[in-house]
Protein backbone atom coordinates (compact mmCIF):
# COMPACT_ATOMS: atom_id res chain seq x y z
CA UNK A 1 0.00 0.00 0.00
CA UNK A 2 1.48 3.04 -1.21
CA UNK A 3 2.11 5.56 2.01
CA UNK A 4 2.00 8.48 -0.06
CA UNK A 5 -1.47 7.53 -1.47
CA UNK A 6 -3.30 6.87 1.95
CA UNK A 7 -2.09 9.84 4.12
CA UNK A 8 -3.68 11.83 0.95
CA UNK A 9 -6.79 9.47 1.86
CA UNK A 10 -6.30 10.72 5.18
CA UNK A 11 -6.58 14.28 4.50
CA UNK A 12 -9.56 14.00 2.37
CA UNK A 13 -11.36 11.90 4.71
CA UNK A 14 -10.99 14.44 7.50
CA UNK A 15 -11.44 17.36 5.22
CA UNK A 16 -14.70 15.57 3.82
CA UNK A 17 -13.57 17.55 0.72
CA UNK A 18 -11.06 16.55 -2.36
CA UNK A 19 -10.48 20.67 -2.86
CA UNK A 20 -9.97 21.71 0.59
CA UNK A 21 -7.29 18.38 1.36
CA UNK A 22 -5.77 19.43 -2.08
CA UNK A 23 -4.92 23.01 -0.66
CA UNK A 24 -3.71 21.72 2.74
CA UNK A 25 -1.39 19.08 0.80
CA UNK A 26 -0.42 21.89 -2.12
CA UNK A 27 -1.23 19.84 -4.61
CA UNK A 28 -4.37 19.92 -7.82
CA UNK A 29 -7.47 18.41 -7.04
CA UNK A 30 -7.29 16.28 -10.09
CA UNK A 31 -4.16 14.81 -8.40
CA UNK A 32 -5.52 14.20 -4.82
CA UNK A 33 -8.72 12.53 -6.34
CA UNK A 34 -5.78 10.06 -8.54
CA UNK A 35 -4.38 9.05 -5.99
CA UNK A 36 -7.30 8.21 -3.78
CA UNK A 37 -8.77 6.69 -7.05
CA UNK A 38 -5.42 4.40 -6.95
CA UNK A 39 -6.00 3.69 -3.56
CA UNK A 40 -9.33 2.27 -3.66
CA UNK A 41 -8.13 0.34 -6.89
CA UNK A 42 -4.96 -1.38 -4.70
CA UNK A 43 -7.12 -1.97 -1.77
CA UNK A 44 -10.01 -3.57 -3.89
CA UNK A 45 -13.13 -1.31 -1.80
CA UNK A 46 -14.59 1.76 -2.34
CA UNK A 47 -13.09 4.23 0.61
CA UNK A 48 -14.58 7.26 -0.12
CA UNK A 49 -19.12 7.75 -1.30
CA UNK A 50 -20.13 10.97 -2.84
CA UNK A 51 -23.47 12.51 -1.64
CA UNK A 52 -24.92 15.29 -2.06
CA UNK A 53 -24.32 17.18 1.23
CA UNK A 54 -20.08 15.77 0.98
CA UNK A 55 -17.93 13.06 0.85
CA UNK A 56 -18.70 10.27 3.24
CA UNK A 57 -16.80 7.44 4.74
CA UNK A 58 -17.63 3.73 3.77
CA UNK A 59 -17.51 1.13 6.53
CA UNK A 60 -13.82 0.40 5.09
CA UNK A 61 -12.73 3.77 4.92
CA UNK A 62 -13.52 4.32 8.37
CA UNK A 63 -11.81 1.34 8.94
CA UNK A 64 -8.53 2.20 6.95
CA UNK A 65 -8.49 5.62 8.32
CA UNK A 66 -7.64 4.34 11.95
CA UNK A 67 -4.81 3.09 10.59
CA UNK A 68 -3.71 5.90 8.28
CA UNK A 69 -3.40 8.14 11.39
CA UNK A 70 -2.04 5.98 13.72
CA UNK A 71 0.86 6.02 10.52
CA UNK A 72 0.88 9.29 10.32
CA UNK A 73 1.71 10.04 13.93
CA UNK A 74 4.64 7.75 13.63
CA UNK A 75 5.37 9.56 10.92
CA UNK A 76 5.52 12.89 12.86
CA UNK A 77 7.32 11.17 15.42
CA UNK A 78 9.84 9.92 13.15
CA UNK A 79 10.52 13.41 12.10
CA UNK A 80 10.65 15.19 14.81
CA UNK A 81 13.39 12.55 16.72
CA UNK A 82 15.02 12.96 13.19
CA UNK A 83 14.94 16.39 13.72
CA UNK A 84 16.46 16.48 17.59
CA UNK A 85 19.43 13.71 16.24
CA UNK A 86 20.36 16.07 13.44
CA UNK A 87 20.49 19.20 15.72
CA UNK A 88 22.53 17.27 18.16
CA UNK A 89 20.01 17.01 21.19
CA UNK A 90 20.44 13.59 21.98
CA UNK A 91 22.13 14.30 25.16
CA UNK A 92 18.85 16.66 26.13
CA UNK A 93 16.45 14.07 27.78
CA UNK A 94 12.54 15.98 27.97
CA UNK A 95 10.73 14.94 30.93
CA UNK A 96 7.24 15.68 32.03
CA UNK A 97 5.78 14.56 35.65
CA UNK A 98 2.70 15.42 37.91
CA UNK A 99 3.73 17.89 40.60
CA UNK A 100 4.76 15.64 43.50
CA UNK A 101 7.40 13.75 41.19
CA UNK A 102 9.12 16.65 40.41
CA UNK A 103 9.39 18.03 44.06
CA UNK A 104 11.58 14.83 44.80
CA UNK A 105 11.51 11.71 43.09
CA UNK A 106 12.85 13.36 38.83
CA UNK A 107 15.34 15.40 40.51
CA UNK A 108 16.98 12.18 42.23
CA UNK A 109 16.30 10.16 39.24
CA UNK A 110 18.49 12.90 37.06
CA UNK A 111 21.19 12.90 39.80
CA UNK A 112 21.47 9.31 39.54
CA UNK A 113 22.06 9.43 35.66
CA UNK A 114 24.29 12.12 36.01
CA UNK A 115 26.94 9.93 37.84
CA UNK A 116 27.17 7.55 34.06
CA UNK A 117 26.21 10.48 32.28
CA UNK A 118 27.75 14.08 33.32
CA UNK A 119 27.10 16.02 29.63
CA UNK A 120 22.93 15.12 30.40
CA UNK A 121 20.94 17.76 29.78
CA UNK A 122 17.52 17.62 31.14
CA UNK A 123 13.99 20.28 30.66
CA UNK A 124 11.60 18.88 32.95
CA UNK A 125 8.09 19.83 32.53
CA UNK A 126 4.65 19.91 35.08
CA UNK A 127 2.34 17.37 32.37
CA UNK A 128 -0.78 18.53 32.01
CA UNK A 129 -3.75 16.75 29.88
CA UNK A 130 -1.69 16.83 26.70
CA UNK A 131 0.85 15.05 28.29
CA UNK A 132 0.28 11.43 26.26
CA UNK A 133 -0.04 13.68 23.00
CA UNK A 134 3.43 15.49 23.60
CA UNK A 135 4.81 11.81 23.94
CA UNK A 136 3.36 10.54 20.69
CA UNK A 137 4.46 13.32 19.00
CA UNK A 138 8.14 13.46 20.03
CA UNK A 139 7.98 16.89 22.06
CA UNK A 140 8.84 14.72 25.79
CA UNK A 141 11.22 11.81 25.65
CA UNK A 142 9.04 10.49 28.73
CA UNK A 143 6.60 11.51 30.89
CA UNK A 144 5.53 10.37 35.12
CA UNK A 145 1.40 9.69 35.28
CA UNK A 146 -0.51 7.93 38.01
CA UNK A 147 -4.37 6.81 38.06
CA UNK A 148 -6.49 6.20 41.12
CA UNK A 149 -5.63 2.15 41.84
CA UNK A 150 -9.16 1.61 42.54
CA UNK A 151 -9.90 2.81 38.84
CA UNK A 152 -9.47 0.37 35.72
CA UNK A 153 -5.86 0.74 34.50
CA UNK A 154 -5.69 2.94 31.54
CA UNK A 155 -3.52 1.95 28.49
CA UNK A 156 -2.97 5.11 26.36
CA UNK A 157 -2.88 4.13 22.83
CA UNK A 158 0.10 4.17 20.76
CA UNK A 159 2.33 4.60 24.17
CA UNK A 160 4.36 2.06 26.29
CA UNK A 161 2.86 2.22 29.91
CA UNK A 162 6.01 0.88 32.48
CA UNK A 163 4.38 0.77 35.62
CA UNK A 164 6.71 2.22 38.87
CA UNK A 165 5.25 1.95 42.06
CA UNK A 166 1.71 1.83 44.17
CA UNK A 167 2.03 4.62 46.05
CA UNK A 168 -0.06 4.69 49.18
CA UNK A 169 -1.48 7.57 51.41
CA UNK A 170 -1.16 9.31 54.60
CA UNK A 171 -3.35 11.67 56.93
CA UNK A 172 -1.45 14.48 57.68
CA UNK A 173 -2.43 16.71 60.18
CA UNK A 174 -1.23 19.35 62.20
CA UNK A 175 1.07 18.10 64.86
CA UNK A 176 -0.69 19.43 68.03
CA UNK A 177 -4.31 17.51 66.14
CA UNK A 178 -6.24 15.11 68.79
CA UNK A 179 -5.43 12.44 67.04
CA UNK A 180 -1.52 13.02 66.25
CA UNK A 181 -0.54 10.66 68.79
CA UNK A 182 -2.38 7.87 67.31
CA UNK A 183 -0.35 4.85 65.53
CA UNK A 184 -2.68 4.80 62.77
CA UNK A 185 -6.21 6.64 61.77
CA UNK A 186 -9.04 5.95 60.38
CA UNK A 187 -10.66 8.10 57.50
CA UNK A 188 -14.15 8.20 59.39
CA UNK A 189 -12.40 9.63 62.50
CA UNK A 190 -11.67 12.69 60.63
CA UNK A 191 -15.16 13.36 59.78
CA UNK A 192 -15.57 16.56 61.71
CA UNK A 193 -12.68 18.31 60.25
CA UNK A 194 -11.73 20.66 57.61
CA UNK A 195 -9.89 19.23 54.88
CA UNK A 196 -7.85 20.70 51.62
CA UNK A 197 -8.01 18.52 48.35
CA UNK A 198 -6.48 19.27 44.83
CA UNK A 199 -10.08 18.31 43.47
CA UNK A 200 -13.52 18.19 44.24
CA UNK A 201 -14.28 14.72 42.84
CA UNK A 202 -10.86 13.27 43.24
CA UNK A 203 -9.36 10.87 45.22
CA UNK A 204 -9.29 12.36 48.43
CA UNK A 205 -12.64 12.93 48.22
CA UNK A 206 -13.45 9.32 46.87
CA UNK A 207 -11.62 7.95 50.17
CA UNK A 208 -13.68 10.39 52.33
CA UNK A 209 -17.27 8.82 50.43
CA UNK A 210 -15.90 5.27 50.34
CA UNK A 211 -15.02 5.70 54.45
CA UNK A 212 -19.14 7.14 54.59
CA UNK A 213 -18.38 10.49 54.88
CA UNK A 214 -19.00 13.75 52.75
CA UNK A 215 -15.20 15.77 53.31
CA UNK A 216 -16.08 19.72 54.41
CA UNK A 217 -13.58 20.95 51.69
CA UNK A 218 -12.20 24.61 52.98
CA UNK A 219 -9.41 24.78 50.34
CA UNK A 220 -9.49 23.69 46.95
CA UNK A 221 -5.38 23.65 45.92
CA UNK A 222 -2.80 21.74 43.76
CA UNK A 223 0.00 23.83 45.13
CA UNK A 224 1.90 21.57 48.34
CA UNK A 225 3.31 24.41 49.76
CA UNK A 226 0.16 25.98 50.70
CA UNK A 227 -1.18 22.56 51.31
CA UNK A 228 1.42 22.25 53.89
CA UNK A 229 1.14 25.20 55.25
CA UNK A 230 -2.72 25.34 55.86
CA UNK A 231 -2.57 21.40 57.75
CA UNK A 232 0.94 22.77 59.99
CA UNK A 233 -1.34 25.43 61.12
CA UNK A 234 -4.28 23.38 62.04
CA UNK A 235 -6.73 24.84 59.56
CA UNK A 236 -7.30 21.57 57.13
CA UNK A 237 -6.37 18.48 57.23
CA UNK A 238 -5.62 15.97 53.71
CA UNK A 239 -4.05 12.78 52.14
CA UNK A 240 -0.36 12.93 51.40
CA UNK A 241 0.77 10.71 48.91
CA UNK A 242 4.36 8.76 49.74
CA UNK A 243 6.37 10.47 47.22
CA UNK A 244 5.67 13.84 49.72
CA UNK A 245 6.90 12.52 52.56
CA UNK A 246 10.31 14.60 53.04
CA UNK A 247 8.06 17.53 52.04
CA UNK A 248 5.79 17.14 54.78
CA UNK A 249 8.17 16.31 57.38
CA UNK A 250 7.27 19.56 59.36
CA UNK A 251 3.09 17.88 59.74
CA UNK A 252 2.01 14.88 61.63
CA UNK A 253 1.72 12.05 59.07
CA UNK A 254 -0.18 9.00 60.14
CA UNK A 255 -1.05 5.58 58.41
CA UNK A 256 -4.53 5.17 57.41
CA UNK A 257 -6.33 2.16 59.42
CA UNK A 258 -8.12 0.22 57.28
CA UNK A 259 -8.24 -0.02 53.79
CA UNK A 260 -5.75 3.21 52.20
CA UNK A 261 -6.64 4.92 49.10
CA UNK A 262 -3.41 4.46 46.45
CA UNK A 263 -2.47 5.33 43.03
CA UNK A 264 -0.55 3.48 40.87
CA UNK A 265 2.74 5.73 39.48
CA UNK A 266 3.67 4.99 35.81
CA UNK A 267 6.02 5.98 32.99
CA UNK A 268 5.01 6.99 29.59
CA UNK A 269 7.52 6.42 26.50
CA UNK A 270 6.80 6.25 22.50
CA UNK A 271 6.67 3.66 20.43
CA UNK A 272 9.96 3.34 18.92
CA UNK A 273 13.03 5.49 18.11
CA UNK A 274 13.75 6.56 21.66
CA UNK A 275 16.08 9.18 23.12
CA UNK A 276 19.57 6.98 24.44
CA UNK A 277 19.35 7.85 27.95
CA UNK A 278 15.36 6.90 28.67
CA UNK A 279 16.43 3.32 29.77
CA UNK A 280 19.07 5.13 32.41
CA UNK A 281 16.74 7.04 33.81
CA UNK A 282 14.32 4.47 33.72
CA UNK A 283 16.58 2.46 35.55
CA UNK A 284 16.72 4.93 38.14
CA UNK A 285 13.11 5.71 38.85
CA UNK A 286 12.59 1.91 38.91
CA UNK A 287 15.24 2.16 42.10
CA UNK A 288 14.14 4.91 43.54
CA UNK A 289 10.34 3.63 44.05
CA UNK A 290 11.68 -0.02 44.91
CA UNK A 291 13.50 1.52 47.95
CA UNK A 292 10.29 3.90 48.85
CA UNK A 293 8.14 0.93 48.52
CA UNK A 294 10.55 -1.37 50.34
CA UNK A 295 8.63 -2.29 54.10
Amino acid sequence: MDPRRLLTFRAVAHERSFSRAARGLALSQPSVSNQVAALEREVGVRLLAREPGGLRLTPEGEILLEHADVIAERFELARTQLDAAAAGYRMRLRIAGFPTTLAGLIPAAIDRVRADHPAIKVVVDEGASDVEARVRAGELDMAIAFQDSSLPREEPPGLERRDLMRERFMLAMSPDHRLADRPAVALADLRDDDWTAADPDGLIVRACRAAGFEPNLVSLTRDQLAIRALVARGFAVTLAPQLLADAFSEVALRPIAGDSPARDVYVLLPPGGRHPLVEPALAALTALTAELTEP
